[in-house]
């Protein structure tokens, strides 16, 4: 049966029930434009429907389609003409269309019918209630010291590394060592909370089989005891092959077909064991649905406990000395870069006897030990709280305690690994530590301040390089380390399209290359695909690819991951295009099945705002609150929504013709940099009318100061209205590449900071862009003292997620020569007895050298 979320062609409106509605005049100051998401897709639309999503085989290679159109985008706009999706833009800009009416209507009528159904089955908010956390870990009260970048000036651009040969030859990750002295390690000490005794975790384990087909369910060992696995490398791969055909057919979209061949060896290897937490962990990923997150993290811990049991079996765990050694080298700092400096490799002599190794079923379950710990902490990285990046950091530890482990046992083993360790578990520490690396190299201070889990800066540069062995091995982590490599590429892009994007995609795009040769339609890479092709500006192509995405998720357990998550982001592809009338019924589409609930009631009222209808604006606006969840560490995404409906009920919704609260989506969400020119034209216009409206308010008021004395109206007060529609226009200037237009209207932002209480945020983020400005300027160094200026304020909405930002940014300016800024005043300066005394210090942002008078007290 066809499920109603499935994606509807804006120009199909037989695809959705024929609810009629009156049409509002609201509907005529919309002069919107045709969804890029629905024209992008006709191209190829006949070719991906005319074929059943069952029979695979019979697909075109809808991977291949997507990425030959993105390289000849991308040689197109390097050669400075202008392209094919640039034209139907602007085409499409400048045609009147006459499906908005037909699709406003609709867009009302399911959002009536959905409240009334939420009335009538009393619907209530405990349905998504976060994911439970451990109450004794507290909210710490200060967490926002400035930062610097996490990942130092590299001394190499790439690190190669040969397949054939044993990679603890020729790179040393560090160790764990010590866990630093921090603020917050009774957080983290208190705040673990996940992990169980074996007897408790089998015992609190539901094998109850579900009636849902979709169902994963952790998995019990057969008789309840743990024993220890004795296979050799050799026989450990033949017996593992089952598992490599479960993952790719994962990749290949067998959804079903993985989940039955991880579950027929679940409860006697946790191995298999993992794979069904990992088909969990991208569930809790992509959706982010509370109940599915706590689901995952118990999945994962069984598996952690069934791993810990056949470690406790084997007697393989590390032995005290090395515990010592790397607790003394670290507390003593006599070894500063954390780098192993005892482990060697055994003479040839010695490995001609029998070396005395750990067995390599033990360490096999070392890294799967450890591989559930990276998941977990994947996850909770997600949630964007505190109390996520605490539990965060102490699962990386764990995780790197255990990779780490292994890595000194296979560097042991020299040239000689192959006949004591199996080609999988090998690729499993290349693909562990290669993927700590790479997520702790992008994390800015403040936030690895809160995980707290290192002592040692990442190297990114070894994380490539460990993860591109993985992925080039062909073992069964290698499609994952192609997805871990894509993740990186695209949030990077994501969080710095101006700055990252020219020097990442075609990066991206040729591991988007190298999986099609394997997963011609896989799912998770047609994702991957829709996204790059978007942070290319090549927005039709990015909708082809997520209606691929939807299409060969459809009736499978992906359905409801993968596949809404296509919806979602053809959502924003719809505000992308202007299009707000699609854009509000896919997100009322989604209520409910993917998402934030309270996110998409927002969305859909800002879509309604931006096509005039203000009623229905603020009803979807008050019912916000009450979708948040009361909880005390709310997560940033949350805290903004209320934030903005709170400053919107302060004038009673009278003050609304001030905002554009989807150009706030816009921005925050840096889809302004994913628009074309026309596009971005468009917004300026609606920026200044809005802009307009504001002084023509301002003027009245004053007006009446002007005639009455001491008059009841207070005066005028729209400095954040103001300073929030220029900042958007700052941005959509950057973008256009007329970056120097954007300077006035910085420069009024910072100057009047303080008459800006409501939208804190918006003056760290003038910073960002006032960075922007400089970097496309030339001026590498004074950008990166803005970006440093911006990294110290705080208590703002979204600020870790700025903080990444600016941290992604900063690192890129280190990387090209650009130095921290001296922020440390003078000291042990004396004033001999005198009150005043001229010091000469640096000026962080401005670089230069100016003379202050500093009052000081003689000693």
């Amino acid at each position: 049966m066809k499920d109603d979320s499935s994606p509807v062609a804006a120009d199909d409106p037989s695809s959705h029930n024929e609810t009629v509605s009156p049409v509002t005049d609201a509907n005529q100051k919309q002069d919107a434009t045709k969804a890029h998401a629905e024209e992008g897709a006709l191209s190829l639309k006949d070719a991906t429907t005319a074929k059943d999503s069952d029979t695979q085989g019979n697909r075109p290679n809808e991977l291949s389609l997507v990425i030959t159109q993105l390289q000849q985008s991308q040689s197109t706009e390097k050669k400075g003409v202008p392209t094919t999706h640039d034209a139907q833009d602007a085409e499409q800009l400048r045609s009147p269309t006459e499906y908005h009416s037909e699709r406003l209507s609709k867009s009302l009528a399911a959002a009536k019918d959905l409240r009334d159904e939420a009335e009538l089955k009393q619907f209530k908010n405990d349905a998504h209630r976060p994911a439970a956390i451990d109450t004794s870990v507290e909210e710490p009260s200060s967490i926002h010291d400035i930062s610097q970048p996490s990942t130092p000036v590299p001394t190499a651009r790439d690190i190669d590394l040969p397949a054939d040969k044993n990679a603890a030859d020729y790179v040393t990750p560090p160790t764990p060592g010590a866990a630093p002295t921090s603020e917050f390690a009774d957080e983290l000490e208190n705040g673990s909370g996940d992990e169980k005794s074996p007897a408790e975790a089998w015992t609190d384990v539901n094998t109850a089989e579900s009636s849902n087909a979709n169902q994963l369910v952790a998995k019990q060992p057969n008789d309840g005891v743990i024993h220890a696995n004795n296979l050799g490398p050799r026989e450990q791969e033949r017996n593992d092959e089952a598992m490599r055909e479960g993952v790719y057919a994962l990749f290949n979209n067998n959804f079903t077909e993985a989940r039955e061949i991880f579950d027929s060896k679940a409860k006697a290897d946790p191995l298999y064991a993992l794979g069904l937490g990992a088909m969990a962990s991208i569930e809790a990923l992509t959706t982010s649905d509370p109940e599915k997150v706590a689901k995952t993290i118990d999945m994962l811990t069984e598996t952690y406990q069934f791993a810990n049991g056949q470690i406790s079996a084997a007697y393989a765990y590390k032995p005290l000395k090395d515990k010592m050694s790397d607790y003394i080298t670290n507390l003593m700092g006599t070894n500063t870069t954390g780098l192993p400096n005892k482990t060697s490799a055994i003479s040839p002599e010695k490995l001609k006897t029998q070396p005395d190794f750990i067995p390599n079923g033990a360490l096999r379950a070392h890294v799967i030990k450890s591989e559930c710990c990276l998941l977990m902490a994947m996850v909770y990285l997600k949630q964007e709280t505190v109390v996520g990046y605490l539990k965060c950091g102490l699962n990386l530890r764990r995780a790197y305690n255990s990779y780490s482990y292994v890595w000194q046992e296979y560097k042991k083993m020299g040239q000689e690994f192959n006949r004591y360790m199996d080609r999988d578990t090998i690729s499993a520490v290349q693909f562990g530590i290669g993927s700590v690396h790479l997520l702790l190299s992008s994390l800015p201070a403040k936030i690895l301040k809160v995980v707290s889990a290192f002592g040692w800066k990442a190297d990114k540069h070894l994380g490539f390089a460990l993860l591109k062995l993985c992925m080039e091995g062909e073992r069964i982590r290698s499609p994952l380390a192609s997805m871990m490599l894509l993740t990186y590429y695209v949030t990077l892009m994501t969080y710095c399209p101006l700055i990252l994007t020219n020097d990442l995609i075609q990066s991206a795009i040729e591991i988007l290359l190298g999986a099609q040769k394997t997963f011609p339609n896989s799912a998770l890479f047609l994702y991957y695909a829709g996204r790059i092709s978007r942070l290319s500006r090549n927005t039709p192509l990015s909708s082809q690819s997520f209606m691929y995405t939807y299409e060969v998720s459809r009736g499978e357990w992906a359905e409801g991951a993968i596949g809404h998550m296509a919806s979602y982001e053809m959502a924003f592809n719809c505000a992308i295009g202007l299009d707000w009338a699609s854009a509000a019924l896919r997100m009322v589409e989604l209520q409910g099945k993917y998402g934030s609930p309270a996110f998409n009631k927002y969305f859909y009222g800002a879509c309604m705002e931006m096509l005039g209808n203000r009623s229905e604006a603020i009803l979807s606006f008050a019912q916000v609150t009450k979708l948040v969840a009361p909880s005390k560490r709310k997560p940033q995404l949350d805290q903004f929504l209320l934030h903005r409906i709170e400053f919107y009920e302060r004038s009673g919704y009278q003050d609304m013709d001030f905002s554009l609260p989807a150009y706030e989506i816009l921005y925050l969400w840096n889809l302004f940099a994913n628009m074309n020119s026309n596009t971005l034209e468009r917004c300026l216009e609606q920026i200044d009318e809005t802009l307009n409206v504001i002084y023509r308010r301002e003027k009245r008021e004053y007006e009446v100061r002007m005639f009455q004395l001491v008059p009841d109206l207070p005066p005028p007060d729209y400095y954040d209205q103001r300073a929030t529609l220029l900042l958007f226009k700052s941005a959509i200037y950057n973008s256009l590449g007329r970056s120097k237009d954007a300077i006035v209207h910085l420069n009024w932002i910072i100057d009047n900071k303080n008459r800006i209480p409501h939208s804190k945020w918006v003056v760290p983020y003038a910073y960002w862009e006032s960075g922007t400005v400089s970097w496309f300027q030339g001026d590498i160094q004074r950008a990166r003292n803005l970006w440093d200026v911006g990294l110290s304020h705080s208590g703002y909405d979204f600020e870790y997620r700025l903080a990444i930002q600016l941290n992604l940014a900063i690192a890129r300016a280190a990387e090209l020569g650009a130095v921290a800024p001296d922020q440390k005043a003078p000291k042990g300066v004396s004033n001999h007895g005198r009150k005043r005394l001229p010091l000469t210090k640096t000026n962080g942002v401005n670089g230069v050298e100016t003379a202050s008078a500093t009052v000081t007290t003689s000693s």
